[in-house]
């Protein structure tokens, strides 16, 4: 459910495994592409999409016989969209590929499936790792963690999105994988900043590692396993987020760092910037824990202010 550069890219992954996909895109011309032409050329080129997926612009008809459902929609477009899905959702897993925190209720992916649809934990299931889509359509090789807390609904859900170039590992950590994916594209809104303000390697690194650990705090102090973070969900994640240009968070933290207005960052971005309505949920999510998140705070910050302060590579070196 959501035809973007990632949805469609796990739907290729998906097809790849042997599964039959359906693909809903918001807009029918789009929807008519991929069926007629096996391409999304606006997110994801001349990629040429398996002839296991098909697509629609209606959504029950794809909701319709489904044996799963992904949810591949923005964070904060997520509740909305699910709200209008509801009477078709059928009875099975509902995989959430969005990462982030929802702005008004502080609430991860998972959480806001759940309070929307009332599933119980065994159908809720979320899926995060170093997943550059571009990447992942060209069947570069990958991997990714599925996380379910019934295991053996995660183990199925990982087999079903297991393809000759992509690996899914299955986890019961659903929080951990959620608190990864939400926090990691603030700190490459902060690490993109340093890059941007022409600083190297080291810099660089001191933020992302300043990252990981608040991350793996905040994951900590609200019941999370340590280990999501030292795995592909966390240190995976971050480390591609962090350092690719295909990145639209490290993208659009880069332009901050040289100097843009936030607006321009966003437009060079080239589509949703999570990291930047993420920010301060997150520290309010890390506040009402008890955790304190000073280099979150510091892209808040920035976020609140349009453009990127004097001092903010100190500060988020030293933060």
């Amino acid at each position: 459910m959501g035809a973007g550069a990632w949805g469609t890219a796990f739907a290729l992954v998906l097809a790849d495994a042997g599964c039959r996909v359906t693909l809903w895109a918001r807009r029918p011309e789009l929807a008519a592409e991929v069926r007629d032409r096996r391409t999304n050329r606006a997110y994801l080129g001349e990629v040429v999409l398996p002839d296991g997926v098909d697509a629609t612009a209606d959504a029950a008809a794809a909701l319709s016989g489904a044996d799963l459902v992904v949810l591949a929609v923005p964070l904060q477009r997520l509740r909305e969209q699910l709200t209008a899905w509801r009477a078709s959702l059928p009875d099975v897993p509902l995989v959430c590929l969005a990462k982030g925190v929802e702005a008004g209720t502080g609430l991860f992916g998972t959480e806001v499936v759940a309070d929307v649809t009332a599933a119980g934990p065994e159908r809720l299931a979320a899926v995060s790792g170093p997943n550059l889509a571009a990447e992942i359509a060209r069947r570069e090789p990958a991997a990714t963690v599925v996380a379910c807390a019934d295991a053996a609904v995660a183990a199925r859900l990982a087999a079903a999105c297991t393809s000759p170039a992509f690996r899914a590992e299955p986890t019961t950590d659903v929080l951990g994988v959620d608190v990864a994916g939400a926090v990691k594209n603030v700190v490459a809104l902060a690490v993109g900043v340093v890059e941007g303000a022409g600083h190297g390697a080291n810099a660089r690194a001191a933020v992302l590692t300043r990252g990981l650990a608040e991350t793996t705090r905040l994951g900590l102090a609200l019941g999370a396993d340590a280990g999501t973070f030292a795995g592909l969900a966390g240190i995976g994640d971050l480390v591609a987020t962090c350092g690719s240009p295909l990145s639209r968070n490290h993208r659009a933290g880069v332009a901050l760092g040289r100097g843009a207005p936030l607006a321009e960052a966003l437009t060079a971005a080239g589509g949703t910037v999570e990291g930047v309505t993420s920010a301060p949920a997150v520290l309010r999510r890390a506040a009402g824990a008890g955790i304190a998140a000073p280099l979150v705070e510091q892209v808040a910050a920035a976020v609140a202010a349009g453009r990127a302060p004097d001092g903010l590579v100190a500060r988020l070196v030293g933060a």
